[in-house]
């Protein structure tokens, strides 16, 4: 989809919704496990906007809510916002919403031109986004920003592992549901360029 193709009413609509639904995961109340990182429902809502939107609109629920959170709103894990959040332990994980959700998206997107958008493909989507680039965005910005040796991030991202399957099981469902209510909402070609446009190209 061309980059102009993405401002319609109902794109913006839809990013809207779901930067809507990352900001309300942050309600249920957060478990902090270890080093000031809290076990929340983000992660889950991460990966289900890019697993029903697509790379580009997911990423862009994303961004929508970190700019609506570091604006002030308390809208980030724990119930706080503000540009300040980002020096703190839970700021790798919120760089890596986007390139979770983007990479979760470009996975289901892919899957859908393909003809194979199931619930096996959500499931790799959504596992791949979360419990690889979110985990290592998030982990790996502790281990530099506070020198945490790679063992002992090792040690203190075990405990979320379980949680982390749960939710990546949960959304995968999820959006299977999603796309068999909705099975148009990712296109499975590129728009078509009208023929006028063709013809002066």
């Amino acid at each position: 989809m061309r980059l102009h193709q993405q401002f319609t009413g109902a794109n913006i609509a839809l990013v809207t919704v779901f930067a809507a639904l990352i900001a309300a995961s942050t309600l249920v109340p957060a478990f902090e496990l270890a080093v000031g990182v809290p076990l929340s429902l983000q992660t889950f809502a991460v990966v289900l906007a890019g697993a029903c939107l697509g790379p580009w609109r997911g990423a862009s629920a994303v961004l929508l809510y970190l700019i609506v959170g570091t604006a002030g709103a308390p809208i980030f894990a724990g119930h706080v916002g503000g540009l300040g959040v980002w020096a703190g332990t839970t700021g790798g994980f919120l760089a890596g919403f986007v390139a979770g959700a983007f990479v979760t998206g470009w996975i289901a997107r892919s899957a859908r031109r393909a003809g194979r958008l199931g619930l096996p493909a959500l499931l790799i989507a959504c596992a791949v986004g979360s419990l690889i680039v979110i985990n290592v965005i998030g982990w790996g910005w502790i281990g530099v920003r506070f020198g945490v040796a790679p063992r002992d991030v090792l040690v203190a991202m075990l405990p979320f592992v379980p949680g982390d399957i749960i939710k990546v099981v949960v959304a995968a469902f999820t959006a299977a549901a999603v796309h068999r209510a909705y099975p148009g909402l990712l296109p499975t070609v590129e728009a078509p360029v009208s023929r006028e446009a063709a013809t002066t190209a």
